[in-house]
């Protein structure tokens, strides 16, 4: 009788079960979540993660003395020449993660579809920039297989060596930019160029002379060759053209969130920077610079139109190489000064906003490079022409920071006619230049410094450094993550390009 029951239930049971069942994945399936999203949205990721870290501030700036500290911990870096590994990993994570791991997969997802070649094409040229800063400040990095992790699962990716890199960067630097074509689809929400593919073509071609100008000194007849084919191609020259990258309150500048923030009252613009700015009457001092008078601590640091910030040049006080907290007080004491806050600073109410924009390749820097060109008959140009529109396209765009950074005209043509190009001098004076012109573009004054050799400036006097063989830093050091999980290909990677130190040069850098 139990059994009968029993099986008289069974029919009401499964009733319930299969009706249950019945719409379960409707049920569980999220329809407002996106299932596929469109490429271009993607290389928009990308373009907004080529945005420097503020770490920059740290290593980079550092390095060629625009931008200094005397603090330790969590800022210690060109300050100290010592390797803090919490901060050289940054650009390497950011790119890696926020840039090559987009362009990859917008490339692999539009390889079978011309109809957005156009997509494609300016995704090319923006991995190739992004993986030139990654080798450019590492060295051997990851690049055939490198951020293919989400694409072909290569978790392990093998480490490539920088002239192998170099090699298939001009390549692709070529072929994309003249790939581009206004009778493809226009790819109007990409937030660089709007889909301009005359702009991304003049950007990919700036990014073929920036890397052919790399080889100067390791290749010179191929660096020739290739600064004439991106100059006949058509590179950026005026500040209409540049990449740059703009920040509003969602997507902030990193070197300016981190002046606004704990670390307002400890970085100041360093006593080279400073002073060759003012020895050569350089109206951009005062578009950059601010000097908080009488500032005894941070908080005497005083902003807004009724606090104790002034611009002029005169005033200004850059702070020495080489200095701890203690001893930059002592070197505030000897230059007069009420502290150590009162050595000068780059406004962060004007040119270190949050909000500021991030250039990337620009006129200036574009034009400098074809100056330098010439100089080695390299192009057909003047190179007089080309080295005075470097410096003027520079200082027009000081006014794109803020209109109290503006620099009037007569100021400019002033400072040109008084600033020459001298032939005997003329490399040094255009790769200065290049230097005052890249400022806040840390990775790029850190690599032309290498490359050139200018501006002369004096080793980092801090005792003790953490270099073994040179003067300078050369590279960064690979993240501590990598080299604990990677550690067979990182390791392949040092035997053939030497120690993972900061003095370590890469392959283009070679001995002057």
């Amino acid at each position: 009788m139990k059994n009968i029951k029993t099986l008289r239930f069974l029919p009401v049971f499964l009733l319930l079960v299969f009706a249950c069942d019945e719409g379960f994945d409707e049920l569980n399936t999220n329809v407002t979540e996106a299932t596929d999203v469109d490429p271009v949205f993607q290389l928009n990721e990308a373009i907004i993660n080529m945005s420097y870290p503020g770490s920059v501030l740290v290593y980079d700036m550092g390095i060629v003395q625009q931008i200094i500290t005397p603090n330790s911990g969590v800022l210690t870096g060109a300050n100290f020449n010592q390797d803090n590994r919490n901060s050289t990993e940054d650009m390497w994570i950011n790119y890696y993660r926020g840039v090559i791991r987009n362009t990859r997969d917008i490339i692999n997802r539009l390889e079978d579809n011309p109809e957005r070649s156009n997509l494609r094409n300016m995704t090319r040229i923006l991995q190739a920039h992004a993986f030139m800063l990654l080798t450019d400040t590492y060295g051997d990095i990851p690049y055939f297989e490198g951020g293919k992790g989400f694409t072909d699962q290569i978790s392990f990716p093998t480490y490539d060596a920088q002239e192998e890199i170099y090699n298939d960067l001009l390549q692709e630097l070529n072929q994309a930019s003249a790939a581009l074509s206004a009778s493809g689809q226009i790819e109007s929400a990409d937030v660089l160029y709007g889909g301009d593919v005359e702009l991304w073509s003049k950007y990919g071609n700036s990014l073929l002379l920036r890397a052919g100008m790399r080889l100067s000194k390791v290749n010179p007849e191929r660096a020739g060759q290739i600064a004439q084919e991106a100059f006949q191609a058509g590179v950026i020259t005026e500040n209409s053209e540049n990449a740059v990258i703009r920040h509003d309150a969602n997507y902030v500048n990193g070197p300016g969130r981190t002046l606004n923030a704990t670390e307002a009252n400890n970085y100041y613009l360093a006593a080279p920077f400073v002073e060759y700015l003012q020895e050569n009457d350089d109206p951009r001092l005062e578009a950059i610079a601010v000097t908080y008078v009488d500032a005894a601590s941070g908080p005497g640091q005083v902003l807004g139109s009724d606090g104790n910030g002034v611009y002029d040049a005169e005033v200004h006080v850059g702070m020495p190489m080489g200095n701890n907290d203690e001893t930059a007080r002592q070197a505030a004491e000897e230059a007069g000064l009420a502290s150590f806050y009162e050595f000068a600073q780059a406004d962060r109410e004007r040119v270190a906003k949050q909000t500021s924009p991030m250039y990337l390749v620009t006129a200036a820097q574009t034009q400098l490079l074809l100056a330098e060109a010439a100089v080695e008959g390299w192009i057909t140009a003047s190179e007089e022409e080309l080295y005075e529109a470097g410096i003027r396209a520079h200082m027009q765009r000081m006014a794109e920071y803020d209109d109290r950074s503006a620099i009037p005209q007569e100021e400019i043509d002033e400072y040109i006619d008084n600033n020459p190009l001298n032939e005997a001098s003329a490399l040094e004076q255009i790769n200065t230049q290049y230097w005052v012109a890249s400022f806040f573009n840390g990775p790029e004054a850190f690599a032309n410094f290498r490359r050139s050799g200018f501006p002369e400036l004096d080793p980092n006097p801090f005792p003790g450094q953490d270099l073994t063989s040179e003067e300078f830093i050369r590279r960064f050091t690979y993240p501590s993550d990598e080299i604990i999980v990677n550690s067979e290909k990182v390791n392949a990677a040092i035997s053939r390009m030497g120690a993972d130190i900061l003095d370590t040069r890469v392959w283009w850098d070679i001995p002057q």
